[in-house]
């Protein structure tokens, strides 16, 4: 028998499917709620500054959009930012980077205490990213594809001013269908890969993962971003793929047809985006690679941690602005 990483997320053929996200509450601009209230009848949290807290890994891509998206729209000020080790325990997500052991502001050692506190009775993966209510110590969200939308939605009056429009509602169509395909082959086509326990789940997963971003490569020949000349969600979504991909999913996930720094025009689109403010100051290499490498024993029992690779090559010229 194959050992599967997340038994509980593996179906009989050996195909990796990940959990539903359990927690789906949202924060909106249109709440029936009072300032310091609970969710409305229809689930709605009041959109209050300083009132929520995003939990992400530095090593998680889920966790790393919901950063990324939070910094480019001024957000920094308004959602506080709690930070959890990249090793997890039996337990879960660790809040050991802080003093004590603790977030300084929901005074919880594991991310697990918030989902308990929200419900009870969870016994499903603690995920990253979460929004946490500072109120009550509940989850809001761990649905981290509606989180980011939201972020560039329903939290628009508090954006800084010139924040990009992340989401614009003329290209929602194209970039909702966009989105999908990159998550169904690239953003967790590479977990479809890594976690496999048959050689036809992972034949398959490979070939998906491939050929999606062969076609990206051709839309990008002639586009300095997905959509045209402004970044958006989907650049987000898929450079927190691909700023892991050499570390991480190349050796780790056996996604080694090529390397990132192989694929001409996704290395230098890879690296525009690292370059750009907001992007690149938010990645740790050390914590990517400590996490997947230390973390999966299934895949990687020895638990060794690559020292490579070659880091420098993310700073230099990509000639595509």
């Amino acid at each position: 028998m194959v050992r599967a990483q997340f038994s509980a997320e593996t179906a009989g053929s050996g195909e990796f499917v990940r959990q539903p996200n359990r927690f789906t509450g949202r924060v909106t601009a249109d709440s029936d709620s009072p300032p310091g209230g609970g969710p409305d009848a229809q689930g709605r949290w009041p959109l209050e500054a300083g009132r929520y807290r995003l939990i992400w890994c530095r090593a998680c891509p889920w966790a790393h959009r919901a950063r990324i998206v939070r910094g480019l729209l001024g957000l920094d000020d308004v959602i506080s930012l709690g930070t959890v080790d990249p090793i997890r325990d039996e337990r879960g997500w660790r809040f050991t980077l802080d003093r004590d052991g603790r977030d300084p502001v929901l005074g919880i050692r594991y991310l697990a205490e918030a989902y308990h506190t929200t419900d009870p009775g969870y016994t499903g993966r603690v995920t990253v990213p979460a929004l946490v209510d500072t109120v009550t110590g509940q989850v809001v969200t761990n649905d981290y594809p509606q989180l980011t939308l939201d972020l560039s939605t329903e939290w628009r009056r508090l954006h800084a001013p010139g924040a990009p429009d992340l989401y614009p509602a003329a290209l929602r169509p194209e970039l909702d269908a966009l989105m999908a395909e990159i998550h169904r082959d690239v953003n967790n086509g590479v977990y479809r890969c890594g976690f496999a326990t048959s050689q036809a789940a992972y034949d398959a997963a490979f070939r998906a993962l491939f050929a999606r971003l062969d076609a990206l490569s051709d839309r990008l020949a002639d586009r300095r971003y997905l959509m045209g000349d402004a970044i958006t969600e989907a650049d987000v979504r898929l450079f927190t793929t691909l700023v892991r991909f050499d570390a991480a999913y190349h050796g780790h996930f056996k996604c080694n047809r090529q390397k990132l720094t192989e694929l001409p025009v996704l290395w230098a689109y890879a690296r525009d985006l690292y370059q750009t403010p907001g992007f690149g100051d938010t990645v740790d290499f050390d914590h990517i690679k400590r996490h997947y490498y230390g973390t999966h024993h299934a895949i990687n029992p020895t638990q060794i941690v690559p020292l490579g690779p070659d880091e420098s090559g993310w700073t230099t010229p990509h000639g595509r602005g």
